[in-house]
């Protein structure tokens, strides 16, 4: 999710660690933790020259299980090196560290395996990106209760049962929360579903997520041997099913045989892409697991690589989202949300 979610998931690991022995930096080395996996975004910059490469390396290794373990270890030995000395000898041990490093890294990961981007938990094992798509990337009805309380309980003593309390009132809070968006998740599949067989298209699969920033306004895609058909539902609609259906030709003007490096963007969208050649000999990828948003001009991928060819390869341009007006932009996203 995004990063200040994975800051406020941290210092609450940190603060249920370690909180009742060093009251509140226990917060602030939790944030630090929950926000390493996150510098692979830095990392993968200064290890490729490729920008697919560098966008790939994100979520991926720093985000492993392996990962959290031995970062756990190295870290912990490292923190407690420095901070067990002075007046803070013997107050903590070099099991707490490490204890409150993996939580603050383990549980990074694990929050990203609920949005659409998902993460390769099992690397390097295994390149398999877990994504249950139930929660956006971005969700403050997620992250806003859980920040407040973390907030409040700074302001008490670090033994005070008061500070528990507001611990275990935003960890229940946002947890209570995923779990809704988790049967969200049930209650719209089987609504795109029946909205497939309705509108009588002979799909081969699809994915349902949540639109951005929300839980409440859905996006659906389903892949046809020609097309792919997407449509939205908000759980204001007066209708349950399906509606704004756009269809998008399953444009492939690059095959994965040509180059490997639509195959590796193939596999970073789970195959529900198109790629479509530009006027000055450049090529744009859409990636349509992400949500359609309304613009002036009419429904466009948010989600947009704009690629070119060096070097018998292809690399790509700084990532932009391309929505024009961003105002009318939020404000049809709020509009579809209210339902119709």
């Amino acid at each position: 999710m995004d990063s200040l979610t994975q800051i406020v998931l941290g210092a609450a690991c940190g603060e249920a660690v370690l909180g009742k022995k060093i009251g509140n930096k226990a917060l602030l080395f939790g944030a630090i933790g929950g926000t390493i996996p996150d510098l692979d975004v830095l990392i993968g910059s200064l290890l490729h020259n490729n920008e697919i490469d560098a966008m790939l390396f994100h979520r991926g290794f720093m985000h492993s299980i392996v990962f959290s373990i031995l970062a756990a270890f190295l870290l912990g030995w490292l923190v407690h090196k420095l901070y067990n000395n002075g007046r803070r000898l013997h107050t903590t041990t070099q099991k707490d560290w490490i204890s409150l490093f993996f939580w603050s890294l383990f549980t990074h990961p694990i929050l990203d395996c609920f949005t659409p981007y998902g993460t390769q938990l099992f690397a390097p094992f295994s390149n398999y990106r877990i994504a249950f798509n139930n929660i956006a990337v971005a969700d403050p009805l997620y992250t806003v209760p859980f920040l407040l309380c973390v907030i409040i309980l700074m302001f008490f003593r670090r033994n005070s049962n008061r500070r528990k309390f507001w611990l275990k009132l935003g960890i229940g809070i946002s947890s209570f929360y995923m779990l809704l968006t988790v049967f969200n998740k049930f209650y719209i599949d089987s609504v795109f579903k029946s909205s497939l067989e309705i509108n009588r298209i002979s799909y081969e699969r699809f994915s349902a997520q949540p639109s951005i920033l929300n839980n409440i306004l859905w996006y659906g895609i389903a892949e046809t041997n020609d097309n792919y058909h997407v449509g939205f539902y908000s759980l204001f609609d007066n209708s349950n099913q399906f509606s704004d259906w756009q269809t998008i030709p399953k444009v492939r003007d690059l095959s994965k045989d040509e180059y490997k490096d639509i195959n590796d963007l193939a596999w970073f969208s789970n195959d529900y892409y198109i790629v479509e050649a530009l006027d000055n000999g450049d090529y744009l990828y859409k990636d349509l697991r992400y949500p359609l948003v309304e613009t002036r001009e009419g429904f466009k991928a948010i989600f947009n690589l704009k690629l070119y060819k060096t070097n018998n390869r292809l690399d790509m341009k700084p990532f932009a989202p391309e929505m024009g007006d961003f105002k009318f932009t939020m404000s049809a996203l709020w509009a579809r949300l209210k339902g119709k």
